[in-house]
């Protein structure tokens, strides 16, 4: 087996399975390490680069861009359950369709159907792609979360950001490749079995000048020199290390990222500082409003920043979509937090040329239910929620080379089950790799003593979502 030969033969066998045979750790992150192999041959590239807005809870795709005309005629009335009989939801048992919290709409040329809730995304309607078949297999936020990321529900597997990192290398040496904006737990952001210069670098948006986007952002020492002294005394001993190893990747994963630190120290102050952006800009992305949008105006702005910067992936995490009860209360307000950021920041993205060749998806990991959840069994129907639902929800993309206006994909009477157009988790994996130029079932990484890869054994392109 693998894991019986000595390390340094292990190691040239990794190497020799992954293509990038001696190169540097540093030069195998700028370059991409598959890159080579799993490039998809004669065709250019449609992205070059993601941004990802996680909605964190998994916000209502029947209030926001599915509704159904069967739920809103039996509002309040029992319906029957599409649920197997062994299949228990808390708080459910009446099984009362709850219509949508506000008129459901088409908007632009395209008639996509776009909540009153989101009045700044019907301005975009033209610019986006609808897929309204999604579908994941696990009801649990947590399971479903790492599900979105990084392709499994269970397993520590490298995040999808780190695949993308992993797969094209950086644009900017003195950057991360992956950056991950309030991240919603390590597993989201984490390299797993592939390199940790690929794991994401985690960052909060600063709403003050005490507040540090990047943890020991700010250098302690008395001078770059001095620092710079610091870090090569650290590099020699790490390297003396991975020559008695006969090498290690870890370790050397560890010196390009003291390395990387060091160069941001100096570059990312100045990236992550907004007080030099226009008022123009910030009434854009609503920063500075004194709305809840502000900070995430600020991050939607970072990671536009970020991305024109050279980071290949950037993720945006807003939660509080987890709507169990109240969602006629609650819906509004997240999405007054959320609607002029999103919008903002493709509004900005296309007004600089950057659209076009950067990929943005708008996800939750998991929709809601058509029927309402009362977990009190005694409120009102006009103050129920909804449960979680992985059999079906929505997601959105723009840019990166999708069909803009597209509506794609159909659930049932209900709302429930995906009747056209199925869009799997690996398949949004399979299409985000493709639109990035790469072979999905390429770009592997041996572990344990076979390929792995973010979409597994899974995984179909949806090629009627591509321009």
């Amino acid at each position: 087996m693998l894991l019986n030969l000595p390390v340094n033969r292990r190691r040239m066998l990794a190497q020799a399975a992954c293509g990038f045979g001696g190169l540097a750790l540093a030069d195998m992150v700028h370059a991409g390490l598959n890159s080579d192999s799993a490039r998809l041959p004669g065709r250019e590239p449609k992205a070059k680069r993601v941004i990802f807005l996680f909605m964190a809870g998994g916000p209502s795709q029947q209030d926001l861009f599915d509704p159904k005309e069967f739920i809103r005629e039996k509002h309040g009335q029992k319906i029957d359950s599409p649920l197997r009989p062994e299949v228990i939801q808390v708080g459910t048992e009446k099984y009362l369709a709850l219509a949508a919290m506000s008129p459901v709409r088409p908007r632009g040329q395209s008639g996509m159907m776009i909540s009153d809730l989101l009045p700044e995304l019907s301005t975009i309607a033209d610019d986006i792609c609808l897929m309204r078949g999604m579908t994941a297999d696990n009801p649990q936020h947590a399971s479903a979360t790492n599900q979105i990321h990084t392709g499994v529900f269970t397993e520590v597997r490298p995040s999808m950001g780190a695949w993308i990192s992993y797969g094209l290398g950086t644009e900017n040496r003195n950057l991360p490749s992956f950056v991950s904006i309030h991240a919603p737990g390590v597993r989201t952001y984490g390299s797993g079995f592939l390199p940790a210069a690929h794991q994401g670098t985690p960052l909060t948006v600063p709403l003050d000048e005490k507040t540090l986007p990047v943890e020991n952002l700010r250098n302690a020492s008395a001078s770059v020199e001095i620092q710079r002294q610091r870090i090569e005394l650290t590099k020699r001993l790490n390297q003396r290390l991975v020559s008695d190893l006969q090498g290690d990747l870890n370790m050397e994963g560890m010196i390009e990222n003291m390395e990387l630190a060091f160069r941001m120290q100096t570059t990312t102050p100045e990236l992550v500082d907004l007080s030099q952006e226009t008022q123009a800009t910030f009434d854009l992305y609503g920063v500075g409003s004194g709305r809840a949008s502000d900070r995430n105006g600020r991050a939607c702005l970072l990671a536009r920043k970020l991305s024109e910067s050279g980071v290949r992936f950037v993720q945006v995490t807003m939660d509080g979509w987890d709507h169990h009860g109240d969602i006629r209360g609650n819906l509004p307000r997240l999405c007054d937090q959320t609607d002029r950021p999103v919008v903002g920041l493709i509004k900005d993205l296309k007004q600089r040329g950057m659209l076009e060749d950067t990929l943005v998806l708008w996800s939750g990991e998991f929709g809601r239910t058509p029927w309402s959840q009362d977990l009190s069994g005694t409120a009102p129907i006009d103050t129920h929620g909804r449960e979680h639902q992985p059999e079906s929800f929505c997601a959105w993309m723009a840019g990166g080379g999708v069909k803009p206006g597209l509506t794609w994909g159909e659930t049932d009477h209900l709302g429930y089950r995906v009747v056209s157009g199925k869009v799997h988790i690996h398949d949004l994996h399979a299409t985000m790799l493709h639109l990035l130029g790469i072979d999905h079932t390429r770009l592997t990484w041996n572990h344990l003593g076979r390929d792995y890869r973010l979409t597994d054994v899974h995984g179909s392109i949806v090629k009627d979502v591509l321009a």
